[in-house]
């Protein structure tokens, strides 16, 4: 076996990658199409040969690597995806090349030993009694539990099928009914709208909370809300906020939801899969003041805690709701045996889970909490110094002060289509990578700061290079509309 051999190649490879990626050598985005992709890596030669080791190894490498998403380099500003730990990707590795499929205990102790006590520590970050590693005394008392899923989408829909498994029971086996609604604002992440579709409530059952001007959740509105849902005899299965908007990076406020959500009965769901990670820092920690009130919460470890994708947690306050959630019948896998440990099969859904909890934990435990805090104070500080400069600026403008690592601006006196183009011609050109989103119908540039190496000097490039695109382009723009 050729492993060791290959795999020194491989670090060797990803270093340099690496380096060129930090001293921004190479474009931070290459997209070429797949059919030239599929030529250039030979990938219907090599299936057939099947002799990836040695020379080909390297040769398909640089190859694959020439055509990444360089995340490691400082223009990296588009989506809410972490630049990884090297330590948490050697996790990635591991347990690769282990393949222990941790749901069961018995085929990965060790993994699940280590998904169990960083669940505990998330739960003590939010305020919730962590779980007991006496697994005979599970439930015995009250106490929270969770899961880490293969991403932030199947752990919303893990805890929304949570609370409508609190609600109704009977569901699970008998069906949806067709007096089910959730209540949330228009600026939830997409996958709020999938679970409802995927559960049988419904996409159009997901009811709009009022916002205000910069899209949070108008607390004094609740109450009409769920006063039309009962008028109308429907049930809500839960409540959702968010910490933070996916487009905005702006928190609800999470501890007035949650007393109207307590006084109503009613399950408060907060989608933290990236603004949950400021349970870490002391100082924007604050952003999420009242969390304990709520009874599920997701945080992706795969944004702003460096873990390589994908690594979500599902949590909830009550274990017991999540233990009913998911309730299945397997000869060969529930029997009586000797189990010293904890089955996460019955907490979600996916029956072969990877070690996830691997990675996450090399991942803080080679940068230590102060490193992982300074990481997140310094992005969202960073986000702020962004907003003073560009708002200064006059020929741009900013919608909205962050409160995270997520900015929108754009170019004054240029149209939506425009903003768009600007887009792709810094990609294209290859020094910075943004995204865009919407803000009441008006189009915005958006930047996320993730990387570590970004600094000021390299947003007023981006700037700088904004406006020699713009004054480049308005002439052909001009042209091709005309």
């Amino acid at each position: 076996m050729r492993f060791y051999d290959d795999g020194r190649q491989v670090l060797t490879g990803l270093e340099s990658y690496y380096n060129e990626s930090v001293q921004k050598e190479k474009k931070v985005i290459r997209q070429q199409g797949i059919r030239t992709l599929h030529q250039e890596l030979d990938l219907a030669a090599r299936l057939k040969a099947g002799d990836l080791t040695g020379e080909n190894l390297a040769a398909f490498l640089k190859i694959y690597l020439e055509n990444t998403t360089r995340l490691h380099h400082p223009g990296f500003l588009a989506h809410q995806v972490g630049v990884p730990h090297p330590t948490g990707a050697l996790g990635s590795l591991i347990d690769g090349f282990t393949n222990n499929a941790m749901s069961i205990y018995e085929m990965g102790p060790a993994a699940a030993a280590i998904e169990f006590f960083m669940v505990n520590v998330l739960l003590e970050k939010i305020g919730w009694v962590p779980m007991p590693t006496e697994i005979e005394t599970r439930l015995a008392y009250p106490h929270g539990a969770g899961i880490l899923t293969h991403g932030g989408s199947l752990a919303n829909l893990t805890a929304l099928l949570a609370a409508r498994n609190r609600l109704d029971s009977t569901i699970r086996k008998n069906g949806a009914p067709p007096d089910l609604v959730l209540l949330a604002p228009a600026s939830s992440h997409y996958s709020i709208a999938k679970a409802a579709g995927i559960m049988g409530i419904g996409e159009k059952k997901v009811r709009p909370l009022a916002l205000d001007s910069h899209g949070r959740v108008r607390v004094s509105k609740l109450e009409a809300a769920f006063q039309a849902a009962a008028d109308q005899g429907l049930r809500i299965v839960a409540l959702v906020a968010n910490a933070c908007a996916t487009g905005t990076g702006l928190y609800d406020p999470i501890g007035e939801i949650g007393d109207f959500c307590n006084e109503k009965g009613i399950w408060f769901h907060v989608d933290g899969a990236h603004g949950g990670a400021a349970l870490f820092s002391r100082t924007r920690k604050k952003l999420l003041d009242g969390i304990h009130k709520a009874d599920s919460m997701i945080i992706d470890a795969h944004k702003m805690l460096r873990t390589p994708t994908v690594c979500a947690a599902l949590l909830v306050k009550d274990a017991s709701a999540l233990d009913q959630t998911f309730q299945s019948k397997a000869e060969y896998l529930f029997h009586e045996k000797k189990n010293p440990g904890f089955d996460f099969l019955g907490q979600g859904m996916e029956c072969t889970k990877a070690g996830l909890g691997l990675k996450f934990f090399m991942t803080l435990a080679a940068l230590g909490e102060k490193n992982i805090e300074a990481y997140i104070d310094t992005a969202y500080g960073l986000a702020l110094e962004a907003f003073d400069y560009i708002r200064v600026q006059p020929d741009f403008e900013v919608p909205v002060k962050p409160e995270s690592n997520i900015l929108c601006f754009r170019l004054k006196a240029v149209d939506n289509e425009t903003q768009i183009r600007i887009r792709d011609r810094l990609i294209e050109e290859g020094s910075f990578y943004l995204s865009s989103t919407e803000l009441g119908g008006v189009r915005y540039l958006r930047l996320v700061i993730m990387n570590p190496e970004t600094n000021m000097d390299h947003i007023r490039d981006l700037i700088a290079a904004i406006r020699k695109m713009a004054a480049e382009g308005r002439s052909s723009w001009a042209c091709a509309s005309s």
